[in-house]
């Protein structure tokens, strides 16, 4: 009888599962007559309502889309530029530098030798005007060559170049109109900000096309001290970790706008090697358009007023002939006593260590300290007489010329 009752269970338990499991039945109760996929949305009761197939993937939209997102402020920077950089070959004679080569020259007439050198520069205006360093083009070029990236080349004149601050300005010898590139305003640099470096390193021009390198302003106003061998005397430059190699003096550093904010000048290796080591300096874009201002008006560069004073530099020999101290700086040889320099008590035999906030080292570190005031500024002077430290302040006009 057990085992009746047993059986009869399980009969009834097997007919309730081939009922719960009918999938007509399943169908009708959720109201679809198609089996769904399985989803954890069903799970909650929410099936979607409907499903929506994805679009067809076009990658030719996808590539051109890319290739947009590739354009930026340094690109667009470097487009604007590329076609005012030019590369600047020059020949000059180079003089005799041994008294052998001067006697075979003297004897047997040996022409003077050539040598060549090769730089960059920009373009700053339509009708020609060159812009790069004076040390590209030399004190005397016998020829300058100036290609520019259209591939054409043309014979260019020096206008004039100032050694003191390293700039020359060239005028192409051509009626044809170039593009040109403008300067952006050097004090309003931000340090941190992208810095471009333009020109013609190795002399890879040849190919019509500068090479482009790109840093940031590393920093502002870095001075130099002038070096007995060496004439120039470079003043607030400023310092970037772009690239400048050998051929890139002369060559524009732009910002992100395609402004020139100064003339990539030299590097410092710090005698590790002669290569880049990351600190490239370049004349600020300020310094550049007061002196080309000169140099297209009379060739030169001379101070708008007149101190009113000669001053030499303080050397050994002047040190121990007349007993002064041991100081760097100007020794005053004379003084007019119409100018500024007597108005405000320089003598003669005054040493002037200070000019301004600046220790001046030498009469050409003096020279270039004079050119950053104007007529009608003030500058301050601090001064050794008789062992005493005296400060004094000069009002900068031109000479009074009593009759």
């Amino acid at each position: 009888m057990k085992r009746l009752l047993f059986y009869s269970g399980l009969i009834v338990n097997l007919f309730l599962f081939l009922g719960c499991s009918n999938p007509e039945e399943t169908a009708e109760n959720t109201g679809n007559s198609e089996e769904q996929p399985f989803s954890a949305a069903y799970l909650e009761g929410n099936p979607p309502e409907e499903i929506i197939d994805e679009p067809d993937y076009d990658s030719s939209e996808n590539l051109e889309s890319v290739t947009e997102s590739r354009s930026n402020a340094i690109t667009n920077a470097v487009e604007k530029a590329n076609p005012a950089i030019v590369s600047i070959a020059v020949t000059s004679s180079r003089n005799y530098q041994s008294s052998q080569e001067e006697f075979f020259r003297f004897f047997f007439g040996e022409p003077p030798r050539e040598h060549s050198s090769m730089g960059s520069g920009f373009l700053i205006s339509e009708d020609g005007l060159v812009v790069t360093n004076q040390h590209v083009v030399g004190r005397n070029p016998n020829d300058i060559i100036i290609s520019t990236t259209d591939g054409e080349s043309y014979d260019a004149e020096l206008i004039g170049s100032d050694e003191l601050t390293d700039i020359a300005l060239l005028r192409i010898q051509s009626d044809h109109v170039f593009p040109f590139l403008e300067f952006s305003d050097s004090d309003e640099i931000i340090v941190g900000e992208w810095s471009i470096a333009l020109g013609n390193p190795f002399g890879l021009f040849n190919d019509g096309k500068p090479t482009v390198t790109v840093g940031v302003v590393s920093a502002i106003n870095r001075d130099f001290r002038p070096d007995p061998n060496n004439p120039r005397t470079y003043i607030d430059m400023i310092q970037t970790d772009a690239a400048i190699n050998r051929g890139n003096s002369g060559g524009p550093l732009l910002n992100s706008n395609g402004e020139v904010i100064g003339i990539n000048t030299f590097i410092y290796t710090g005698g590790t090697s002669s290569g880049f080591v990351g600190l490239g300096f370049a004349i600020p874009s300020n310094r550049v358009e007061k002196i080309i201002s000169q140099l297209l008006t009379s060739g030169s560069v001379v101070l708008d007023y007149d101190p009113g004073m000669e001053f030499t530099s303080m050397t050994e020999q002047l040190v121990y002939r007349y007993r002064l101290p041991y100081v760097s700086g100007l020794l005053v040889t004379s003084v007019n006593r119409n100018g500024p320099a007597y108005e405000c008590g320089i003598m003669p035999g005054d040493i002037i260590v200070r000019i301004g906030e600046e220790r001046v080292s030498s009469k050409m570190h003096a020279m270039a300290l004079l050119r950053e005031y104007e007529e009608g500024d003030h500058m301050y002077i601090e001064l050794l007489r008789d062992g005493e430290l005296y400060q004094t302040e000069m009002a900068l006009r031109q000479k009074v010329t009593v009759e």
